[in-house]
């Protein structure tokens, strides 16, 4: 047996006086419906326990009596067991009691002082851990308690202790799956604000793995500043069981999966990931907008594993999009419309060519040089990414709308559409008659804004979802847009016809991973 032995001021529950553990025993459980309402039952047991001279630690049982535990020193459990066995032979035989059994994989923890009034709090932590405890009992003032857990859970399980009893610095264990442009800058802006987010609110962020779609650099005490070399030099090939696997081996706790891909296949991962323990941060926008029967998936997973899966940064960035959204909706506030420029890319195009005198291709190159666009442009042009960006905020209203009922506006000429790459950037002023013809065909003072709308009755079980490129007064809020900022316009019975306007930066590797860091901070948080 361990013994932690703390000071009064140490504390974080008044009153906690020591932490003890017994990795040494065995839980020898007694089950069967006949012990239902049968005076006298646990005297049985210990009269067998009395007459063997074996110490029985810990005894519990439901008020029902159809399960009772008692956990003994190992080395007798076997010699319990067979005493419990001839003992009820009787109830054994005519089914009263269904069998006897021992577990050598647990372990005990007792908690002298802790107060059962406050235990819930250590209990839900124990739970988001996925540690579920085997046995839990009380002595009758109600001031210590026992646990029994799976031995291969208890290291894990007094890290949880330790830093929700004794206050010591909380351990977040994150796994960064892509490291491009967002990714890369979310691992920087972990690794520089970590001191100071230690020192300010006792959590300490540990990356302890980093991978991208071949290979994986893992530490269980974590990735520091030279991690681009050595995912480089000493990157393995991996599947996303091995990070799951080396998580449990190692005992981590408080964990946490970054998926900063933009890649299908590994959304599969997420179902996984949560019922190991993980929760979930993503800028990849690939899961919310999959089949409505796997979005509703994933959501059951994670209230049956008590996890949370964020993506503010799915639209408009760093932008407090989503949040504003659930925030309305839950509050019962009727959502008339949703509209807005949800493209940072298209924003820059089209705020560019609506007021220079330059061709198409011209601001399109730009784009492309300072980085806006995707390799190929069209990928952005397309109008798919806009409407993912949409179909994501009709969701969050509990709409069941599919991606192919959205209604798209490709911007792309049908002639060019099945160009290769490096066909299609060699003709891009092949573009420049068809936008000219467009914008020379708007009233006066107007401009051209690619926009995203969701209509129609939003109480029902879908809404109307267009994306389209538009003509607006260059007075109007969409009009004045400038730069590569999104704007987002949300419509409701409340506000009628005077919009809540969010605005901002929405693109950008920096905003994108500021946002991605906002939401592993506000998971943490709950934990």
């Amino acid at each position: 047996m361990s013994i932690l032995k703390t000071e009064q001021k140490e504390v974080t529950y008044k009153g906690i006086k020591e932490l003890s553990v017994l990795d040494n025993v065995s839980l020898v459980n007694l089950e069967g419906k006949g012990l239902l309402g049968k005076a006298g039952i646990d005297a049985r047991i210990f009269s067998v326990m009395a007459a063997s001279k074996i110490s029985v630690s810990i005894i519990s049982q439901g008020s029902s009596e159809r399960g009772i535990g008692i956990v003994v020193n190992s080395e007798r459990a076997e010699e319990a067991l067979q005493g419990l066995e001839k003992e009820f032979s009787k109830e054994l035989l005519f089914g009263d009691v269904s069998k006897v059994s021992v577990d050598n994989n647990i372990a005990a923890i007792s908690i002298s002082g802790q107060e059962l009034s406050t235990f819930h709090k250590l209990y839900s932590s124990l739970i988001k851990n996925k540690i579920t405890p085997i046995l839990f009992n009380n002595i009758i003032t109600g001031n210590s308690v026992s646990l029994v857990v799976k031995k291969t859970d208890l290291k894990r399980a007094l890290n949880v202790i330790n830093v929700d009893i004794f206050g010591l610095t909380k351990k977040i264990n994150i796994a960064v799956f892509g490291h491009g442009l967002v990714g890369g800058t979310l691992i920087e802006q972990i690794l520089n604000s970590a001191k100071n987010i230690e020192v300010r609110k006792g959590i300490q962020l540990n990356i302890f793995a980093i991978a991208n779609s071949t290979k994986v650099v893992i530490n269980q005490v974590g990735i520091g500043e030279n991690w681009k070399s050595e995912i480089a030099n000493n990157g393995k090939n991996y599947t996303v069981q091995d990070v799951i696997e080396y998580a449990k081996e190692n005992h981590l706790e408080n964990l946490i999966a970054v998926d900063n891909t933009a890649s299908n296949e590994f959304v599969g991962n997420y179902i996984n990931l949560i019922e190991n323990g993980f929760d979930v941060v993503s800028s990849n926008k690939i899961a919310n907008t999959l089949s409505y029967n796997f979005y509703k998936e994933i959501r059951n997973v994670l209230e049956e594993n008590q996890k949370n899966y964020l993506y503010e940064t799915n639209v408009g960035a760093g932008l407090p999009l989503i949040d504003t959204i659930q925030l309305l909706h839950l509050s019962g506030e009727n959502i008339t419309k949703i509209k807005g420029v949800f493209s940072g890319t298209l924003s820059y195009i089209f705020n560019h060519f609506s007021v220079e005198n330059k061709s198409f291709s011209e601001v399109l190159k730009e784009a492309i040089s300072l980085g806006f666009t995707e390799p190929d442009p069209r990928e952005d042009l397309c109008g798919n990414d806009v409407a993912r960006k949409l179909l994501i905020l009709a969701r969050e209203l509990d709409l069941q709308n599919e991606f192919n009922e959205i209604e798209i506006q490709n911007l792309i000429p049908v002639e060019l559409r099945s160009l290769t790459t490096t066909s299609f950037l060699n003709n891009l002023q092949l573009l420049d008659t068809h936008y000219k013809s467009i914008k020379e065909s708007q009233e006066p003072g107007n401009v051209l804004r690619y926009i995203g709308e969701l209509s129609g009755d939003l109480q029902q079980d879908k809404g109307d979802l267009v994306v389209k490129l538009v003509s607006v007064p260059a007075n109007s809020a969409l009009g004045q847009l400038k730069g590569s900022d999104s704007i987002f316009e949300i419509y409701t019975e409340s506000y009628g016809e005077r919009p809540i306007v969010i605005q901002g930066a929405g693109a950008g590797a920096s905003v994108t991973a500021r946002g991605v860091f906002g939401d592993i901070l506000r998971i943490i948080d709950k934990k």
